[in-house]
């Protein structure tokens, strides 16, 4: 594939140029900040990388500590960098846009998927870390002039190997701390308006009653020229009787209450936002806005569906009752009127947005308990609101989001009588996600956060130690996953007893895991002892039985033993279709592995004529496309190899690379897989010229999305070496 051809090659409907995630909407009264303006346009041309970092350090002097200089973090870098990615799109000088909250890893891994989904109109049926790194290699290759915004980056580590960079692209990040972006990457300061923008800012906002604008200057000076604080401050005065010049008085009275003493005098978003509350509940019926405030401030501010906090549970918090009142829209609509929330109405569910400064404010203002009764009715909400199925991009990650927004700040509080089934349903959701290494990270906290709480027996634990170890699995960590299987096999043990229906299970889960490893010895012993006991348990022609063997026949043929293997697999064969049906798709996969033992024990014309009828049994049942119908034609390919049937062989490898492609695109390690395949084909038939350039492009993509002692690497580098010799 040419380096400028996109990822969307194989899906000519895809229109250029294309938009992934959501840019956030610019706010009423927005300034582009003529005299501050950090000069963006200059400092990232075509090929650059830089971050916007709140100017934190600007704080006066009367302020106190670092508590202090937090509120800081909001300066209007978002802003400005929504207002730069849309003016290049509006010029026409983009062909992808790609915005991704980076507050965490997961959410950085998403938005690589969604991009990667706009560009190439395939759903996602991998993981998210290897769609990544196909993204990037992409990234690094296309002509095509790309901007990626990676906003609020929390902490470098969620960049870790996922760093955009390329030619034709352009990198912006914004943070509220310099020490999260990455090192050498040219970092902006953003600070506080200047006089002039703090004064033009307000009276925008007060435009509607020109008298409103009396004393703008001396308010603007007061508030140190903060953006959250001018922009709060404008929203109370536009939405109340107050002017700019009561306002301040007003202003200047709580700043003194609020001080810690006379020379250490709170930032002016820290008293901007009591205004904002107090005149909430002015304008809402009973304490709805307040309360609404209260559970937003638990979420991952950057993006809380809508569908959450008007969720049943949420309007029983507010009103008492499961009836979602009217009242509760109109919370909403108060708290984006006085400036506490802003709504992004272009995603669906619309998106609201709150400051994290404002909800750590908002955190520490509740009163006793009420945090515990807030948390327990949002997790409740976000179970009401999360979709089943769930389909990819949002709603999805703006819930998983907030699920770990809320696990941080409200610690052990979901955990009161047992796991909340919200962390249960956020686990599920990245691994249904393809998210690994999060998934991972996930059952680790909830697995040892149950065995500290509610010990190490507790159903709830051992529930996420076996989704631990399953994560890991899924993760390529095989031998972190045998260290958790086999203390779940354990744990089960001592409890039921060695025959029980669960214990037979986790042993074959450990089995399964071991062959994973390459331990096969271990794994054979382990599943020759799990066999019997499914047949004793459940019956010879189970469907749990017959999985087992499938397992115990897998780990022969990995060993090499491959009669124990054929013989294995002929008698289950002989089971499923007497049981399940000769076209069932468990039937269909033993048939597959007993092709597999044919070919590596050297009787391909055994395999040829397995393989032809797994191939045409998928295509039936899975299409053409499903990707075990593809590694059908591949294996049949070889096959047809080593029976001498050269053009069959070749037909059908060229049919399968053309279906990786298809599904999973040019730069899947499956894909290239099936490309070296044929390239190691046309090796076999003299095509010595095909072979090299295809084996060389293969190899120069495999090491881009693969690391470098990887097998095959090796191997079709040697194969390189071999055909320069021929």
């Amino acid at each position: 594939m040419g380096s400028s051809a996109p990822p969307a090659t194989v899906d000519a409907s895809r229109s250029w140029p294309i938009r992934s995630g959501t840019v956030p909407a610019l706010a009423d009264g927005f300034s582009v900040r003529p005299e501050t303006d950090p000069g963006l346009a200059a400092a990232l041309p075509t090929g650059a990388a830089v971050a916007l970092v709140s100017d934190r350090d600007a704080a006066p002097a009367a302020r106190p500590g670092p508590e202090a200089r937090d509120w800081l973090r909001s300066s209007g870098k978002t802003q400005l960098a929504a207002a730069w990615a849309e003016a290049l799109w509006q010029a026409g000088e983009l062909d992808l846009l790609v915005w991704i909250d980076a507050t965490s890893r997961a959410s950085v891994l998403s938005g690589y998927a969604e991009a990667t989904a706009a560009a190439t109109g395939r759903d996602q049926v991998i993981s998210c870390e290897s769609v990544a790194a196909q993204f990037l290699s992409w990234l690094g290759e296309t002509s095509r002039r790309w901007l990626v915004v990676l906003d609020d980056l929390t902490e470098t580590a969620s960049l870790d190997g996922l760093w955009p960079i390329g030619p034709a692209g352009r990198v912006l990040v914004t943070s509220a701390d310099a020490a999260a972006v990455p090192g050498g990457m040219r970092v902006m300061t953003i600070g506080q308006f200047s006089l002039r923008e703090a004064v033009s800012f307000l009276s925008e906002r007060v435009s509607a009653d020109p008298d409103k604008r009396h004393g703008a200057i001396e308010l603007a000076q007061d508030l140190d020229f903060e953006p959250v604080a001018l922009t709060q401050a404008g929203a109370v005065i536009a939405s109340s009787p107050m002017s700019c010049r009561e306002y301040r008085a007003n202003f200047l009275r709580r700043r003194e209450q609020l001080a810690m003493s006379p020379r250490a005098r709170p930032p002016a978003a820290a008293v901007t936002w009591t205004f904002s509350f107090d005149r909430a509940g002015e304008l809402a019926p009973g304490a709805s806005a307040k309360l609404l405030l209260a559970l937003a401030a638990l979420l991952d501010g950057h993006g809380i569906p809508q569908t959450v906090l008007s969720a049943p549970a949420a309007g029983s918090f507010l009103t008492g009752s499961d009836d979602v009142p009217a009242s509760t829209e109109r919370a909403r609509a108060v708290l984006e009127q006085v400036g506490l929330v802003t709504v992004e109405k272009l995603t669906t569910p619309p998106a609201i947005r709150i400051s994290p400064m404002l909800q750590a404010g908002v955190r520490a203002a509740m009163p006793e308990g009420m945090q515990g009764r807030a948390a327990m009715s949002v997790a409740d909400a976000l179970l009401q609101a999360w979709p089943d199925p769930e389909l990819p991009g949002w709603p999805a990650s703006g819930l998983r989001s907030c699920a770990a927004a809320l696990r941080h700040v409200t610690g052990d509080l979901l955990w009161d009588g047992g796991c909340h089934p919200l962390l249960v349903r956020a686990g599920d959701s990245l691994d249904h996600a393809g998210l690994t290494g999060p998934a991972a990270d996930h059952w680790l906290d909830l697995a040892t956060t149950s065995g500290r709480l509610l010990g190490v027996g507790h159903p709830d634990t051992m529930l996420a130690a076996r989704r631990l170890a399953d994560a890991y699995l899924a993760a390529g960590r095989a031998d972190d996953a045998i260290r958790w299987f086999q203390w779940v096999l354990d744990g089960l043990d001592r409890r039921l007893g060695p025959e029980h229906r669960d214990v037979i299970e986790a042993r074959r889960r450990l089995g399964h895991a071991l062959v994973t490893a390459l331990r096969f010895p271990d794994a054979i012993t382990v599943l020759e002892r799990t066999v019997p006991q499914f047949e004793q348990a459940c019956g010879p022609e189970h469907a749990d039985t017959l999985g087992a063997r499938d397992e115990l026949a897998a780990a022969y043929l990995a060993a090499g033993q491959c009669s124990d293997a054929i013989t294995l697999y002929r008698r289950t064969l002989a089971d499923r279709e007497r049981a399940q049906g000769a076209r069932h798709p468990e039937t269909t996969a033993t048939r597959h592995g007993l092709a597999n033992a044919y070919l590596t024990s050297g009787r391909p014309k055994d395999a040829v004529s397995a393989y032809k009828r797994v191939v045409a049994d998928r295509e039936r049942v899975l299409g053409p496309d499903h990707l075990d119908t593809l590694t059908a034609r591949n294996e049949l390919g070889a096959a047809y190899q080593q029976t001498g049937k050269t053009a069959a062989a070749e037909l059908a490898c060229e049919q399968a690379w053309a279906g990786f492609e298809r599904v999973l695109g040019p730069r899947h390690p499956d894909t290239l897989r099936s490309r070296a395949r044929l390239a190691q084909l046309y090796r076999r038939l003299g095509r010595y010229g095909d072979a090299r350039v295809l084996l060389r492009d293969t190899v120069d993509r495999l090491e881009r999305v693969l690391p470098d002692g990887d097998p095959l690497i090796i191997e079709l580098r040697q194969s390189l070496a071999d055909i320069g010799e021929e």
